[in-house]
This record gives structure tokens, sequence and C-alpha cells, in this order.
């Protein structure tokens, strides 16, 4: 099982290797810029070189690059867009010098110009910047929770993939705590089933890359994003392992973006989660 969690890239690629050893993880995820500002850091060449070799000793893969939340692909206003395509165009090109394998976005929110118009505008923001891509990192829309304005269903992604003629490089990112927001229960293995369903026939199962491993602090439907601490939420130990276990997402890289004070603390909940697989099975 691949299980990692958010980290920091701050002080380098190599830090964050060594401090997801420390924790546990063999994959984890990082804000390629500052998660609520435009910023980047310079990532040089010796630094790259430097990452490969030790991600390749300690089998640290996949490596997930997230945008930050400030990307808004569906905004109305146009300075808010043409910084999305800036910035989005810029992502793809550094995180594939790097050797990133998948990049995270969250679809975007139509700020009250509609779902139809934000759709319009995603699609279009995405055929500029995307699909001129000719890239390794694949870009992948995140589940939502359906909170205020967000698009983000599996519906939705669905459309924009099929509205760009369902290119290769395209795919999903799942999040436990955005579908039960959306209204996916776990803790019932009817709906995990229903969600596999659910991706199969929109999407495609295929297309679906990896899994953000969160509790939720509201029950299903609440449309809230609002990640909790692993077992302290609505999902639980036994929400989480219906999730994990299913034979179509068992395999997905899972990463934690719970709240935490520190990134050690992941560590527990590596350990917490791997405590109930081999309880599992006993």
């Amino acid at each position: 099982m691949r299980l990692g969690s958010h980290l920091s890239i701050s002080k380098g690629f190599d830090n964050a290797a060594e401090l997801a050893r420390e924790i546990g993880a063999n994959t984890f995820q990082f804000f390629t810029r500052n998660p609520r500002g435009g910023s980047a850091r310079s990532i040089e060449a010796a630094e790259i070189e430097k990452w490969r070799l030790i991600s390749k000793e300690y089998d640290i893969k996949p490596v997930v690059g997230h945008l930050p939340y400030t990307v808004n692909l569906a905004a109305p206003a146009e300075r808010a867009y043409n910084f999305a395509k800036m910035i989005l165009a810029d992502e793809l090109i550094r995180m594939d010098r790097v050797g990133v394998e998948y990049l995270v976005i969250h679809p975007g929110s139509h700020a009250g110009s509609g779902k139809e118009e934000g759709l319009r505008r995603i699609i279009a923001c995405l055929e500029e910047t995307f699909m001129p891509f000719a890239g390794k990192t694949v870009l992948l829309l995140e589940t939502m929770a359906g909170q205020g304005s967000e698009i983000g269903t599996p519906d939705d992604i669905s459309m924009i993939i099929s509205a760009l003629g369902n290119p290769e490089g395209i795919g999903v990112c799942i999040d436990s705590c955005h579908l039960t927001g959306d209204g996916y229960d776990f803790l019932q293995k009817d709906d995990v089933e229903k969600l596999a369903c659910d991706l199969d026939g929109t999407v495609g199962l295929n297309r679906v890359k990896a899994l953000h491993l969160n509790d939720s602090k509201f029950p299903p439907g609440s449309h809230k994003d609002r990640h909790e601490r692993i077992g302290r939420g609505y999902l639980g130990k036994d929400g989480l392992l219906n999730l994990i276990t299913h034979p179509v997402f068992v395999n997905l890289p899972m990463l934690l973006e719970t709240p935490v004070d520190d990134y050690r603390q992941y560590g527990e909940e590596i350990t917490l989660i791997r405590s109930w697989l081999e309880e599992s099975v006993l």
C-alpha cells in the first residue's frame, strides 16, 4: 500500500524524502508554491538529481504536487482567471522537470456566475494551458464537497474531460472528506460500492489516480469541507477501512491532509491506519 501525507518542500525535496521516511510514508504530496499566494521556490538541477536518487533509494512514489487554493480555473474575474492560467501552465512545466507524477488542482468555483458558466471557463482554461502540454506529469482534478459555488462532482469532472476530447494526461483525485460532504456515507459498504460505480460510469476508473485520505468533521451531505484527524471524525475506523480496502481503491496512493500541528504527527496516523489494516486481515 502507498500511504503518505502532505509535506513541505520548502527545505528541498531531499529533506521532504527524509521526513517521509521518518514518519513511515512511501508517498507524499506537497504544495508546488505558497498555498495562499503565487510565489514559487526555485528548484535547481542539483536538487532534482539528488531527489531522483533518494526517492529511488527510499522507494518513495508517486509524488503528488498540489496547486495553491488561490488558483481558480472558473474565476469570473479576468485578473483571477488570467492568474490561474499563468500558474497552471508554469506548474505543469516545473513539475514535469522535477519528475512529479501527478499535479492536483481543485476544478474551480464559479463565484456566483453559475455552474454552466464556471464549467465553460474551466474547459476554456484547460484548452489553453493543459492541452498544449506535452510532458509526463498527469493533471488530476479533485472531487469537491459542493461547498458554496464549488465545481467538482464526478459528473462535473467527466463533463470537463469529455469536452477536452478525453486526453490521456488528465485524471481524478478523490477526497474521502469531500465525498462525504457530497453525500457518500462510507460507514455503509454499499455507498463505497456506489462510489466505485459512479466513478466508473462518469470519469472511468482508469482515470482515478490518487486518494486524499481524510476523516470528516461533518456527516454525509453537509456540503462542508472540514477535514478531521484520522479516527476522530464521522468516518472513523470503519468508514475509512471500508473505503481503503475496497478493491477499486486499495492500490491508489493515499495521502493524509488532516489538521496536524506538526508534519511528524502524520506518522502517528500512518501507524494507526497500518495497525487497522493488520487487524482487519486477522
